[in-house]
């Protein structure tokens, strides 16, 4: 890993949430110089969160695990807890929600405990994320782009249109993006950065590969069909970089011959 400015500590919750995204992110911000928190829940998020931070130490950069047994607002608190003292000296400059719970089920299909669990992850997980994170920002002084810290949501299609099978994704990626929106209104004027990404179409990843080798070699060179992790994770440094004279609150990705 080369040599990058000290930017702080990027923290992202849902790292091991099944998109196989997120460790291009936390190489791409490693790379620009953060330490890197990884949160996750549950057996297998942990040792997701151990095999990224792994890497990421291999690779020259710093970074830690911080599992936790549920996404509720005290279990979050903690992370945050043990984030702070693992890096003492060390100011939380740039967070990213990227959990996330979805069913694709007719609506009469649809479970109480479906809905429960949207709403837990999608919803209240993401406030208390959100909460830690402003609560974080508004103790650093400004950076040199003129900001407290970058408050980062994955969003996906649903966020912006439902679908015949998507009611209960859609109502929680809805109000995620609506936070987000609120967010950045209230607290842009303290130089808090809010933004939401629109991640709109199939991703090229490691798990593709596995479910399907040989639709994948047709498929991998492709760059108009498919988003590439490593281009998603660019977007989100670029967002976190932004200078306060002209911050996005909303960005949409999607492969140059992705429908919509």
């Amino acid at each position: 890993m080369t040599a990058a400015t000290r930017r702080g500590i990027f923290v992202v919750a849902g790292y091991g949430n099944g998109s196989g995204q997120c460790i291009f992110v936390i190489r791409e911000f490693a790379k620009a110089g953060y330490k890197v928190a990884l949160i996750a829940r549950g057996v297998a998020g942990a040792d997701a969160l151990q095999k990224g931070a792994d890497e990421i130490i291999k690779a020259g950069g710093e970074a830690a695990p911080f599992p936790i047994a549920s996404y509720d607002s005290s279990a979050i608190h903690s992370a945050f807890e043990g984030i702070k003292k693992r890096w003492p000296n060390e100011p939380i400059q740039v967070t990213l929600y990227n959990a996330a719970f979805g069913v694709w089920k007719p609506f009469l299909s649809v479970s109480e405990d479906d809905w429960k669990q949207s709403v837990e992850i999608n919803v209240l997980a993401a406030v208390a994320f959100a909460k830690e994170s402003i609560l974080a920002f508004k103790e650093n002084e400004l950076n040199a782009e003129g900001k407290r810290g970058t408050l980062l949501f994955t969003g996906a299609t649903a966020s912006i249109r439902g679908n015949k099978t998507t009611s209960s994704f859609s109502s929680g990626k809805f109000a995620l993006r609506s936070l987000s929106q609120s967010l950045n209104k209230e607290f842009g004027k303290e130089n808090i950065h809010v933004a939401h990404s629109v991640i709109d179409g199939g991703i090229l990843t490691d798990r593709r590969r596995e479910r399907d080798p040989v639709a994948y070699e047709k498929i991998k060179d492709d760059l108009d069909t498919l988003l590439r992790p490593e281009s998603i994770a660019k977007s989100y440094v670029y967002l976190a970089h932004q200078d306060r004279s002209a911050w996005t609150w909303e960005i949409d990705l999607r492969p140059a011959h992705e429908t919509w």
